[in-house]
C-alpha cells in the first residue's frame, strides 16, 4: 500500500534535517533567482531600450518609461544586495550598515550603466564588422545570442568588482543557461569583443582578455587544476588574451600563468598550455584526416550520408 502524504513530507523533511540544502527558514534568506533573473531582464532593457520590450516604446514615453523602470530594478536590487550582504557579511561591515551599503550598491551599479552601454556599442561593432553573415547592428543586438551573453556578463562584473555575493554568479549562470556560453563575472574582458556562434564557450574567473579579441565556438580560457579546490581562491587560475587575437573553434587555453602574444592566432582544437609570443600561428598538427572513395566500401557503408 502507497504511503500517505504526511508520511511522504515528513519523510521529506528528514532529508532536510539529515542533508540540508534548504534555503534559511526562519532565518537569513539566499537572494532569490527567479528575482535576480527578472532584474538581469529590466537591466537589458535599460541597456538596449525597445529591444527587449513586447510593446512598441514612443519617444514621448521614454522618459517616464526608463525612470519608472529604474525606480523599480533599484528597489528590487537593493532588497536582494541586502540579502546577499546577510548570508555574507563583509569583514569590517556592521549588520546595522547592510542597508545602507545595499542602497548605495545598487544605485552606483545602475549609474555605471552608461558606460557600460558604451563598452556593449563596442561589441556590437566588432560584431557586426566580424559576421558576414550579420544583416545590421540591430540584427546583432535582437538575435545574436553573444550580445546578451556579455552585456550580462559586463554587467555582472560590476557586482563582482563590488565584492557583492551570489548575485553576479546568478546573473552569469542565468546568461549560461539562455545561451550556452559561460562567461564568469570575474573575467576582465575589453572592448570590441565578440564570440562568433559562441556555444559552449568558457571564461574562466581571473582570465584577462585584451581589446579586439575574437572567439569561435567550444573556447575555453580554463585553469591548468582544481585538484587544490578552495585554496586556490583569489589565485590567478586563467590565462592572458592580449590585443586582437583570434581563437578558433575548440581551442583551449590553460593556466594563470599563460600569456597568447598579441595578435596572435589559434587554430581550432589547439590545447595550448604554455605562453606564445605576439605574431605567433599556433596549430595542431598532429590531426590526421583521411580521405577515400566510397566506392571501394561496402554497400552499406556508401549509403551513409550527413
Amino acid at each position: 500500500m502507497s504511503e500517505s502524504v504526511p508520511t511522504l513530507a515528513n519523510n521529506l523533511l528528514q532529508s532536510y534535517v539529515k542533508h540540508g540544502g534548504i534555503n534559511h527558514v526562519d532565518g537569513v534568506n539566499l537572494p532569490s533567482k527567479s528575482a535576480i533573473a527578472q532584474i538581469t531582464q529590466d537591466l537589458l532593457k535599460l541597456l538596449f531600450p525597445g529591444y527587449f520590450y513586447d510593446q512598441q516604446i514612443h519617444r514621448a514615453e521614454l522618459m517616464i518609461e526608463t525612470s519608472n523602470l529604474i525606480a523599480s530594478v533599484c528597489a528590487r536590487l537593493e532588497d536582494e544586495i541586502y540579502k546577499s550582504l546577510e548570508h555574507f557579511p563583509p569583514e569590517g561591515l556592521a549588520k546595522s550598515q547592510f542597508r545602507s551599503e545595499a542602497t548605495e550598491a545598487s544605485r552606483c551599479i545602475l549609474q555605471q550603466l552608461p558606460a557600460v552601454r558604451e563598452i556593449l556599442a563596442t561589441d556590437t561593432e566588432a560584431a557586426y564588422n566580424g559576421d558576414p553573415a550579420a544583416l545590421s547592428r540591430e540584427e546583432v543586438i535582437v538575435a545574436y545570442p553573444f550580445i546578451e551573453t556579455i552585456a550580462v556578463q559586463r554587467l555582472s562584473h560590476l557586482f563582482y568588482r563590488r565584492d557583492i555575493p551570489l548575485i553576479p554568479r546568478i546573473m552569469t549562470e542565468w546568461a549560461h543557461g539562455r545561451t550556452g556560453m559561460d562567461l564568469h563575472p570575474g573575467a576582465q574582458i575589453g572592448p570590441y569583443f565578440f564570440i562568433d556562434h559562441g556555444t559552449g564557450t568558457v571564461i574562466g574567473e581571473t582570465s584577462q582578455i585584451g581589446e579586439r579579441v575574437k572567439m569561435y565556438q567550444g573556447v575555453a580560457l580554463i585553469g591548468r587544476s582544481l585538484s587544490g579546490g578552495q585554496a586556490l581562491r583569489g589565485q590567478r587560475r586563467h590565462p592572458t588574451i592580449e590585443d586582437r587575437v583570434t581563437l578558433y573553434a575548440n581551442a583551449t587555453v590553460m593556466g594563470g600563468d599563460t600569456v597568447v602574444g598579441a595578435r596572435t592566432t589559434i587554430g581550432a582544437n589547439v590545447f595550448l598550455t604554455h605562453s606564445v609570443p605576439a605574431d605567433s600561428l599556433v596549430v595542431a598538427d598532429d590531426v590526421k584526416v583521411k580521405v577515400s572513395s566510397k566506392l571501394n566500401r561496402p554497400a552499406s557503408d556508401r549509403d551513409f550520408q550527413i
